[in-house]
């Protein structure tokens, strides 16, 4: 049998976040709509940019997350040292997204040959990035946080509650985007939310069993 090559967890936490910025990043600039998970912050930032020109698309998902976090308290009834260390997560992405950002500005997407690239580069690297953070015990973000500790709290299967989650998500974002740009506008809702939507499980669970085949995934610290 091959020797799998060692792979540290704690590199495959930062390598997941890198890889879920960029595929956010790439997402947004192909224009074919946001994935559920992401399509309520972008909306907020798209509404709160209007009036606040600093206000960034990182800044927006980890405001976003803090409310998640917040409502994760309320639901658990429960305040726990993860969830700090989540939020730490949470504004680390941001920073990196908004880094990544400022490179892929400048991609060209006036054709729609290149904007099916970049959205297809653009969901391997988020759901490949999933399926890094699956490694390590570091904290999660709030969206993936929320889904565990409530399946876990009230004894639900998670796929169950990420199901639920995935769903209001998605009519989160269609009522921001009615609320926010009138009613029946879809500001980051199109055909690649559905794609998305339909794909990330597949992708993450191939993603999961190629990182597995070549990897053997240890932690380089105590936890």
């Amino acid at each position: 049998m091959k020797k799998k090559t060692t792979f540290y967890t704690e590199i495959a936490y930062l390598v997941g976040l890198i890889l879920l910025a960029l595929g956010a990043s790439l997402a947004e600039r192909a224009n074919f709509g946001m994935s559920m998970v992401i399509a309520p912050p972008y909306i907020l930032y798209l509404k709160i940019s209007q009036y606040l020109p600093f206000f960034t698309f990182g800044m927006a998902a980890y405001t976003f997350q803090g409310v998640l976090l917040i409502v994760t308290v309320l639901v658990i009834r429960k305040l726990k040292l993860s969830y700090v260390f989540s939020f730490f997560t949470a504004v680390s992405y941001g920073l990196i997204l908004d880094g990544i950002n400022l490179l892929t500005v400048h991609i060209p997407n006036n054709l729609v040959v290149v904007r099916i690239i970049l959205f297809a580069v653009g969901i391997l690297s988020s759901t490949l990035g999933v399926a890094f953070m699956f490694k390590t015990y570091l904290p999660s973000e709030a969206y993936e946080l929320i889904v565990k500790e409530i399946s876990k709290e009230y004894d639900l299967k998670i796929h169950k509650v990420k199901y639920v989650y995935d769903f209001s998500s998605l009519v989160l974002s269609v009522v921001m985007s009615f609320v926010f740009f009138g009613f029946g506008v879809f500001n980051g809702i199109h055909i690649g939310t559905l794609v998305s939507a339909l794909a990330n499980g597949a992708l993450i669970n191939f993603h999961n069993k190629k990182l597995e085949q070549t990897f053997e995934f240890k932690d380089l610290f105590k936890k």
